[in-house]
This record gives structure tokens, sequence and C-alpha cells, in this order.
């Protein structure tokens, strides 16, 4: 088992929130014009973040977490882990 620190969950939290607004987005050929001003913020969450918790560099640790985040039935449930 992983144990995640409170930074590492808000960077994985963040990368995830950036992910599904980029497919949400992208999934809407109405929205496609206005991609990037509706990503500016989800973008700089996940970058602020993922600077935070230290992972420039390190995205396979990340990507781990995220994997993590995504198996746990609590975020299935709408509630972070």
């Amino acid at each position: 088992m992983t144990t995640i620190t409170g930074r590492e969950r808000a960077a994985a939290q963040a990368y995830l929130r950036l992910l599904e607004s980029t497919q949400a987005v992208l999934a809407d050929p109405r929205l496609e014009p206005y991609a990037a001003a509706m990503l500016t913020h989800p973008m700089a969450e996940a970058d602020a973040a993922l600077r935070e918790a230290g992972f420039s560099g390190n995205e396979a640790h990340l990507l781990h977490l995220v994997a993590a985040l995504r198996a746990s039935p609590a975020v299935d449930r709408g509630r972070p882990v």
C-alpha cells in the first residue's frame, strides 16, 4: 500500500480535474473554440499543485498516485480519499 501525502493527493486530484475538464471540452465541438479559456484555470491549478508536490521530472510516481485515486471506491462516490 502506498502512503500518499496531502500534497501528492492534491496534485493527483488536480491532474484528474484537468484531464476530465480537457476531455469534456474536446468532446463537444461547440466548446472547442473556447478550450484555451476554459482550461486556463485547471491547467494553472494542476501546474501549481504538481510543482508544490515535487512532481517535476517524476511523472511515473504521479501516474501511480493517479491510478490509485482512480481505483479508490471513495473517489468513485465523489469523495476524495
